[in-house]
């Protein structure tokens, strides 16, 4: 469904009340520019966002009702279905208590009753306009800072193919358990993903192959490695509004300096991400690699537990085909290392083929090994 419509293209709006006549007179002022859905009561009303989250537009609820006053209920409004815009319907008996909670649910408007129809329409049909703009804004964003850092990343992958090969898999793996768990900017989690291992273009070729294959580390070669964050971080550093994900980052490769009750959530899926990404590509079945971690006693359990049902550590059964390198296609997914003649790493397994990939293939003098192996069915087994 698009965000905030209905089916037949209609926004929606979701009016909560105790009260089944005031409803109804919601329901008769509104529906000539609206979809509208009604609630008696907040449980009832955060049932149905929990139901689809993105479906509505605009929430509207009451101030009194029993069980759950209307600024409670809007403020567990904005965490279960954040894309909505907020209004409060109120008393002046309530003003002071609606004044609170503009700030504590971060609503767009609260209105007094009695409120005359056309202005509360009119306010409805504002708040919608509010509510464009958000989305507008939220997915200019998100495509345009997606698209600049996959055609960086695109082109880094170039110089460490090793590292950002395994970037590729750990955003398929904390893109599944985002999903599920219906993670609030999951944009920002998947991004750092991809960033986290940036870092490995200042390493040498081979150092990054020998670290990334699990290889010992020379003295120098550990201190290289050690290193790879603070460049990383000052690149990322003069990209606006990666300010998430940056967040992200700073927890994850430096634990310590982040209270935990501040440690964002995606810093504790990439963790267990690319950790378990690494014991899986150690050789370790997904069953294995999943009880080390769980053994290790540093992860959050009931996170590691939703990593294993997302992932489906267990179920995973990837049908394999191999092909001539004129068969490779855009979108298929590589399921082994590509290399050259020579041995040399090309692109790691688990990146997904573009035509940029195919063009820098069919350029190189060397050759590449054939037959290459690429995922059948669900690509997405392949993590």
């Amino acid at each position: 469904m698009v965000e905030g419509q209905a089916h037949n293209g209609r926004p929606w709006i979701l009016c909560v009340d105790d009260e089944e006549f005031v409803l109804d007179g919601l329901r008769d002022t509104l529906r000539r520019g609206f979809e509208v859905q009604t609630a008696t009561g907040a449980t009832q009303a955060l049932a149905t966002l929990r139901k689809d989250p993105d479906a509505y537009a605009v929430i509207l609820s009451d101030m009194r009702m029993p069980g759950m006053f209307g600024s409670e209920f809007l403020r567990e409004a904005r965490t279960v279905a954040p894309n909505a815009v907020r209004m409060l319907l109120t008393g002046y008996a309530d003003v002071d208590s609606a004044i609170r909670a503009v700030n504590d649910a971060q609503l767009f408007r609260f209105l007094t009753k009695p409120c005359e129809p056309e202005q509360l329409f009119r306010a409805c049909v504002a708040a919608l306009a509010q509510h464009r703009l958000i989305t507008a804004e939220r997915v200019l964003l998100e495509q345009t800072l997606r698209g600049s850092v996959n055609a960086l990343v695109e082109m880094l992958s170039l110089a460490s193919p090793a590292a950002f090969g395994r970037a590729g898999r750990v955003r398929g793996l904390v893109r599944k358990v985002a999903t599920e768990m219906k993670l609030e900017n999951q944009w920002e989690v998947e991004m750092a993903a991809m960033l986290a291992h940036i870092g490995a273009v200042t390493l040498p070729a081979q150092t990054a192959e020998k670290y990334y294959a699990g290889e010992p580390l020379s003295l120098d070669e550990s201190a290289m490695v050690d290193r790879m964050p603070q460049p990383a971080r000052r690149m990322l550093a003069k990209i606006p509004r990666l300010e998430g994900v940056i967040a992200i980052l700073d927890a994850f490769n430096d634990p310590a300096s982040v209270p935990a009750d501040l440690t964002p959530v995606g810093a504790h899926l990439l963790r267990i991400a690319v950790d378990y990404e690494q014991l899986d590509s150690s050789g370790l079945t997904d069953t294995v690699a999943l009880g080390a971690l769980r053994g290790r006693g540093a992860y959050d359990q009931r996170l590691l537990d939703q990593f294993g049902r997302a992932v489906g550590v267990g179920r995973r059964t990837p049908t394999v085909r191999e092909l001539p390198l004129a068969g490779l296609r855009p979108g298929m997914v590589l399921a082994d290392d590509l290399r050259s003649l020579t041995g040399a790493l090309l692109v790691a397994r688990g990146h997904t083929v573009t035509d940029q990939l195919i063009d820098r293939l069919d350029n190189l003098h060397a050759g590449v090994r054939e037959p290459l192996r690429v995922i059948d069915d669900d690509p997405e087994q392949l993590v």
